[in-house]
C-alpha cells in the first residue's frame, strides 16, 4: 500500500538561511526557560496556521522518529 503524505517535507523557503538567522536571533539573550517558551509559542502559532490535525499528527510523528 502506498502511503500519501499530507505534510510537505520538500524545501519551500526562498531564503532558509535568513529564517534560520531570525530564529537564532529570536533566542539571543533569552534564558533557557524563555527560549523553551518561545519555541512552544512558535509551534502553537504555526500549528494554528496549518490547522489540519492529520498534517500536524504526521509532523509530530516525523519529528519524533528516531528520538527514543
Amino acid at each position: 500500500m502506498i502511503e500519501t503524505r499530507k505534510l510537505n517535507i520538500q524545501p519551500t523557503l526562498n531564503r532558509p538561511d535568513d529564517f534560520y538567522n531570525a530564529l537564532v536571533d529570536m533566542h539571543r539573550d533569552l534564558t533557557e526557560e524563555q527560549s523553551q517558551l518561545a519555541n512552544a509559542k512558535l509551534i502553537l502559532l504555526l500549528a494554528n496556521h496549518i490547522g489540519d490535525e492529520e498534517t500536524l499528527e504526521e509532523a509530530l510523528q516525523i519529528a519524533a522518529d528516531g528520538l527514543s
